[in-house]
């Protein structure tokens, strides 16, 4: 019987080795741009414990996204931003915002229309007497609509922000707080859709109910904001039987709606968005509003892991509209982005860390990876351009912004422009 002899297998063996190294090696960048582009992970660590939760994903079931079904408002222009003009002060630089934002390929502004800042003093008052001299408060946001027509700028309007006014409480429960009669919110947008009729075509009633304190100090409550969502929705639909109603955007949280004294009542989105279904709110939106941030890994991290915040987390979301029978409507990412959070800077909260070369890519690569693979998913608003002031330097979110306040650009300005064209 032949026996393999040891001194000629350890040769052999270091040959193979090496040889294997060498070809990892000379594959390297392409491996490492495959591990990238299915982990999100940078680095060969956090790469290789990526690519092993990756593998767990074949032990779960997976998302139904009914890929094939037509839906509506998803074939549209995907490329979105967020937008401050209501407090720029100048009106030149709400037109050099503009301009700046259709030079680089932007089709959409997602602007809110504060309430507390159009009906400010009281129901039915729609002068501004802040300063003088006195002025109607509408001035403001006409000078924004004529502006996004001149630049050929489709507005989402975002109504949200009650005035103290709306509440016995005043501001107490924090400025969010949903207003005590919600007719009065329902007041509110009628006179907004009417007055813009024609203009304005796309409404999004609140933002991010789901956590505090968009929704004030108070526990959360889906079924209380269905109640807003439906008056909203139907006072919209009267004011312009054309307009698209968009459901206040579900922010990323895996929080359980514990509160701590009052505060972070966050709820779930998984949980939020089956409670809403539940309480009705199939029939009162047309698009639903999701935010999608990267967080601690790029676009391409396909980890199906319900309580990890990722990119990939519109897919559960996804799969609860289509078990709810809600698959013929899309999605939009009213808030998109990574945080280009200095390394010196104290993170808090923390949206993870990216560099400014990063983002510039990882953004790019959301839209394209969004594009090529969620037909159901139709706007997706980068956050945001620009702030008017640099007051908020010490805060964390101030750096997903695209552009300094002095209109400086940053580099994912030039790549979002070299994108679409």
């Amino acid at each position: 019987m032949l026996r393999p002899n040891p001194k000629k297998l350890i040769p052999a063996a270091l040959t193979i080795m090496l040889l294997f190294l060498a070809t990892a090696a000379w594959h390297r960048d392409r491996i490492s741009y495959w591990l990238l582009h299915v982990t999100g992970e940078e680095q060969p660590l956090p790469q290789m414990r990526g690519l092993w939760q990756l593998a767990s994903n074949v032990t779960r079931p997976m998302p139904d996204t009914a890929d094939d079904l037509p839906t509506a408002f998803a074939g549209v222009n995907p490329f979105g931003i967020n937008v401050f003009l209501e407090q720029e002060v100048e009106p030149a630089k709400r037109e050099r915002v503009l301009h700046m934002v259709s030079q680089a390929g932007f089709h959409w502004i997602r602007q809110e229309f504060p309430w507390e800042d159009i009906e400010i003093h009281g129901k039915g008052d729609f002068e501004d007497r802040r300063h003088e001299p006195y002025r109607s408060a509408w001035e403001k946001y006409d000078h924004i609509v004529e502006l996004a027509e001149q630049y050929d700028l489709e507005i989402v309007a975002r109504l949200s922000n009650p005035p103290a006014w709306s509440r016995a409480a005043g501001n107490e429960n924090g400025t969010g707080a949903p207003p005590d009669d919600f007719d009065d919110y329902g007041d509110f947008v009628a006179a907004v859709v009417g007055r813009y009729r024609g203009r304005i075509r796309y409404y999004q009633m609140w933002n991010e109910p789901n956590i505090h304190p968009e929704w004030g100090n108070l526990p959360i409550d889906p079924e209380g904001y269905v109640d807003l969502l439906k008056i909203g929705y139907t006072r919209a639909k009267a004011a312009d039987p054309d307009c698209v109603v968009i459901s206040g955007a579900l922010a990323q949280t895996i929080e359980l709606g514990d509160c701590i004294g009052g505060y972070n009542c966050n709820l779930n989105d998984f949980l939020f968005l089956q409670r809403m279904y539940d309480a009705g709110a199939k029939d009162y939106f047309d698009v639903l509003a999701v935010n999608d941030y990267g967080m601690w890994s790029g676009p391409y991290d396909r980890r199906m892991r319900p309580r990890v915040i990722n990119f990939s987390r519109p897919i559960y979301i996804r799969d609860i509209m289509v078990k709810n029978g809600d698959g013929d409507k899309p999605i939009w990412f009213t808030e998109m982005n990574w945080n280009a959070l200095p390394q010196d800077h104290p993170a808090y909260p923390d949206y993870g860390r990216a560099t400014d070369e990063q983002l510039a890519r990882y953004v790019v690569e959301g839209y394209q990876r969004a594009q090529e693979e969620w037909p159901w998913v139709g706007v997706i608003f980068y956050w945001f351009f620009k702030r008017p002031h640099d007051l908020e330097k010490d805060q964390a979110w101030y750096y997903f912004r695209m552009v300094e306040p002095d209109f400086t650009v940053l580099p994912v300005y030039d790549a979002i422009k070299d994108y679409t064209r």
